[in-house]
């Protein structure tokens, strides 16, 4: 049976829209105006598809119709030219500048393009994260603000002056190379971790996984790695990426819902990712020398200690808790603290956390953050404190925005007080 048009669309638009964008930012120049091209062609796809059918490739048919409007619009732009042009004959002729030779660095891929330009120092680490979330993750600006545990209209405002000034300060459309590349790095790496989270855990929607994003994300930190090989920070990010993909395969049951760390089965574990999780990890020590790791080294160490342990039992938790106290330490957070706290728990136990996360409670950026009430239900039903822990656990599950997860923190909620 055929999908039906309006949830078929729903879906590619999701999972290609970023590579739409990206390609036709790459004949625009513009990242704003490349959006509104695929949106228009998501306008072109509702008209047509209810009338016509889902195309057997549907996410062909909306790059190849959103760049159909992005040459009719450059073709625009060069009749304008040429009448500016007619205009100006009688003005003297200034010879072109001559062409730079490619860059040996250079690479060819659209959708790192795209993070590098909306990771230009032009605009604030914020508005780099929200603009990226927007065009690479396909995120609504609702759910930028649950990510981001920020307001809606901050978001809004941030991803519209965003595109304003990519366009007003005429940002070029590429992969920076030198200084340039540098400095936009480490807002790059932050963005390819947020779109990789995203796929990992959706923040809403049906679907507790977003694969695509996952194997976007993971390619792109790939590809950052060859490219830069002596910084340990990219290493330590592909290392992290390889090992949490790693366990892709065991993170849901076959009706699609959530399994916990300690109930997937470790044989379902891709052990070639877990292999290529080592090696990078082994690179980022190495690059990294005498100098204190970075927050991605940091992360993969601790994701290396999930992924090598045989069984959950046999997890070193007591290194788990050491590296999250040096992560928050080297990058402070209070969801890196509430991590931590997770850790203590299996390292300690669940009283000294539960200290812990109590001291989290007052945190405005924890306020409304679903994570922080699932993790004080789970140590208080490990307490014996059930009716609290159900409590905890409804009001998780009032918070989260994935159906998925939704259903799973009401399921703990219901078993916490049998």
């Amino acid at each position: 049976m055929q999908p039906q048009p309006t949830a078929a669309l729903e879906t590619v638009f999701r999972l290609e829209s970023p590579r739409v964008i990206a390609g036709v930012a790459r004949l625009v120049r513009d990242v704003g105006i490349a959006e509104e091209l695929t949106q228009d062609a998501l306008v072109a796809a509702l008209e047509q598809w209810p009338r016509d059918g889902v195309p057997d490739n549907p996410g062909a048919w909306l790059m190849a119709t959103a760049r159909r409007r992005a040459v009719d619009l450059i073709r625009r732009r060069e009749n304008y030219a040429r009448k500016l042009a007619e205009i100006g004959r009688d003005l003297p002729a200034s010879a072109p500048p001559p062409e730079e030779p490619a860059d040996p660095e250079d690479i060819d891929d659209d959708l790192l393009r795209l993070v590098f330009t909306a990771c230009h120092p032009v605009l604030s680490a914020e508005a780099r994260i929200a603009l990226t979330l927007r065009l690479l993750g396909g995120l609504t600006t609702p759910e930028i603000a649950r990510a981001r545990l920020v307001p809606e209209p901050t978001v809004a405002q941030r991803i519209v002056r965003a595109k304003r000034t990519l366009a007003r300060k005429n940002v070029a459309f590429e992969v920076p190379y030198g200084p340039d590349r540098e400095a936009r790095l480490g807002s790059a790496l932050e963005v390819i971790y947020l779109i990789f989270n995203e796929g990992y855990a959706a923040t809403a929607g049906d679907d507790w996984l977003r694969p695509a994003l996952c194997e976007d994300a993971l390619r792109l930190a790939r590809v950052l790695a060859a490219l830069m090989p002596k910084e340990p920070e990219v290493h330590g990010l592909a290392a992290l990426l390889e090992f949490q993909s790693s366990r892709t395969a065991a993170r849901t049951a076959p009706d699609g819902e959530p399994v916990l760390l300690r109930d997937q089965n470790r044989h379902r574990w891709n052990r070639l990712l877990i292999a290529r999780g080592i090696t990078a990890l082994d690179r980022a020590g190495a690059a990294t020398g005498a100098a204190a790791p970075g927050p991605y080294v940091l992360q993969a160490a601790i994701a290396a200690c999930h992924a090598t342990a045989p069984v959950y039992e046999e997890t070193d938790w007591p290194r788990i808790a050491v590296l999250y106290g040096l992560l928050a330490a080297r990058a402070p957070s209070p969801v890196v603290e509430l991590n931590r706290a997770v850790a203590v728990s299996m390292a300690e136990g669940p009283a000294p956390a539960l200290a812990l996360v109590d001291a989290l409670a007052a945190e405005p950026a924890l306020r409304g953050y679903h994570l922080l009430p699932s993790v004080r239900g789970d140590l208080l039903f490990r307490l014996g404190r059930t009716a609290e822990a159900r409590a905890e656990f409804e009001r998780a599950a009032s918070l989260t925005g994935n159906a998925r997860e939704r259903a799973l923190l009401l399921r703990r909620a219901r078993e916490a007080t049998g």
